[in-house]
């Protein structure tokens, strides 16, 4: 008896895993459960649409090394982060670096943008540089503790990493903070809602 009771708690524990422990399918996009960054290994938080109207325009994809369900906990989190997102539908690279920038305006205080001016502008230069974005292009916004925030655009570094460790949540913030780009995105990102997602 005892060893069939240790068998259906053993059951139990598995029946009660988190989904996220498998990859996520959003809009044909799959993001793996999760990544290594860092020396760290990061689990996907949440993933979810970014939409304009009745348009799907980018997937984006969450990943952090704790579970962190809303905007102070992702925040509090001082390990490795990184922001995925693959675009469904052509974009202007300048039109995306200038959205970029206005949605940390929209969200941070003036002291936080201040002191994240040189991140701003180099990852609206990153984007503002590039004609366009086409679909399936994808890019992903890394943070390392110690290290800083690095862009790369369909798998490849560009230019130097932002050294300033205050830039990251205010980016974040795009996404997160009180003035979000998309409600549902915010929320799907924090792990709200996952079921829209749609799993693999």
């Amino acid at each position: 008896m005892k060893k069939l009771g240790v068998a259906a708690l053993l059951a139990a524990s598995l029946l009660s895993l988190p989904a996220m422990a498998q990859s996520v399918d959003v809009a044909g996009v799959k993001y793996e459960s999760s990544v290594d960054l860092g020396g760290q290994k990061l689990q996907l938080n949440g993933a979810g649409i970014r939409y304009k109207a009745v348009f799907k325009v980018y997937t984006a994809g969450l990943y952090t090394n704790g579970a962190a369900n809303s905007p102070e906990a992702v925040v509090a989190n001082t390990g490795a982060k990184r922001l995925h997102i693959q675009m469904l539908r052509e974009i202007d690279g300048n039109e995306l670096g200038k959205l970029f920038t206005k949605g940390i305006e929209q969200n941070a205080t003036r002291e936080e943008f201040a002191k994240s001016i040189n991140g701003i502008m180099r990852i609206a230069d990153v984007f503002s540089t590039r004609q366009k974005l086409a679909t399936g292009d994808h890019f992903s916004v890394d943070y390392i503790p110690g290290t800083g925030t690095r862009v790369l655009v369909n798998g490849k570094p560009t230019g130097d990493v932002i050294k300033e460790p205050e830039f990251y949540n205010v980016f974040l913030k795009i996404w997160l903070g009180k003035s979000p780009a998309d409600d549902q995105l915010k929320e799907a990102l924090l792990g709200i809602k996952r079921e829209r997602a749609g799993r693999s």
